[in-house]
């Protein structure tokens, strides 16, 4: 089954939500990031929630999110754009440990439980807009939920789960965002708290094969909702050999000559993908030649 997710109206319009399966979506970073179990859920947790952030955005609108808690995984990045297209990386990806008291992936003793939480987004203006909080529990899900409410004062339920298999691949991933708008009665928000901390959890849902549509169903029980979109999602990388050209272009002329007379070259791995571009000893004097025309 193909990733997607899913954004909708409830309860006359004063309840906005997006639901995802994010599947192959985190198993692909997996794959990249060469990540061991517990680290996995970690980064699937902050690929699968910044790609529904990127998904509240318009145009060719994008955000990063980053996770810097005191734990052994490091910092923790997400790029997501309103198409649909994510990347993540993880700084140590080989982190793992035995499951925590309630049977899960320890993400919280992963990310460690004091730090930040930092969205940057870039609205295509001059400025780009940031908001930063503490850690709340290094569990992300709820690091979101206090980042919504803190940063944005928009009151909200954020949701992630990532299940491994003993093969470290990804067997499920998926979540949802449920928000509070303004107009909201009582007896409505009581009503979406008392569904949500009633709800299974998010990845044995998508064990279960429920679709994004079923995690909102969960949600909104009774209620009906009306589905707004439906939008296809995928790992995608914005780097390219003109990328890093350009990069290396703009370093200071004494850094490329020493790669060009000691190195004889340049070697560079993209964070996110881990793809690796060459460039000869011709390349960078090409590269130096066009910068000094």
């Amino acid at each position: 089954m193909n990733d997607y997710l899913v954004k909708a109206t409830a309860c006359e319009g004063t309840v906005r939500a997006y639901a995802i399966r994010s599947t192959e979506l985190v198993e692909e970073a997996r794959r990249r990031q060469d990540t061991w179990a517990t680290a996995t859920a970690a980064l699937g947790r902050m690929l699968t929630i910044s790609t529904m952030m990127g998904a509240m955005l318009k145009g060719d609108d994008k955000i990063t999110v980053k996770i810097e808690g005191d734990g052994p995984t490091g910092p923790i990045v997400a790029d997501a754009n309103a198409k649909g297209e994510a990347r993540a990386y993880i700084t140590h990806p080989h982190v793992d440990f035995d499951l925590n008291q309630q049977g899960k992936l320890d993400v919280a003793r992963a990310i460690g439980t004091s730090g930040n939480l930092s969205v940057v987004k870039d609205l295509g203006l001059k400025e780009y807009f940031t908001g930063q909080v503490p850690i709340v529990s290094g569990e992300v899900s709820e690091d979101f939920t206090y980042y919504f409410a803190s940063s944005e004062q928009v009151p909200s339920s954020v949701g992630a789960g990532v299940l491994v298999n003993p093969d470290q691949s990804v067997l499920a991933a998926g979540g949802f965002i449920i928000q509070v708008m303004p107009g909201a009665t009582e007896d409505t928000i009581d009503y979406i708290e008392q569904s949500i901390q009633s709800l299974p959890a998010i990845s044995s849902l998508i064990q279960a094969g429920k679709e994004p549509e079923d995690i909102l169903k969960a949600v909104f029980g009774k209620e009906p909702f009306r589905l707004l979109e439906k939008l296809p999602i995928k790992f995608h990388c914005t780097c390219s050999l003109e990328r890093i050209k350009n990069v290396i272009s703009s370093l200071d002329l004494e850094e490329i000559d020493q790669m060009i007379e000691v190195d004889g070259g340049a070697e560079v791995t993209c964070h996110f993908c881990n793809e690796q571009y060459h460039l000869t000893k011709e390349d960078l004097i090409e590269l130096k030649q066009t910068r000094e025309s």
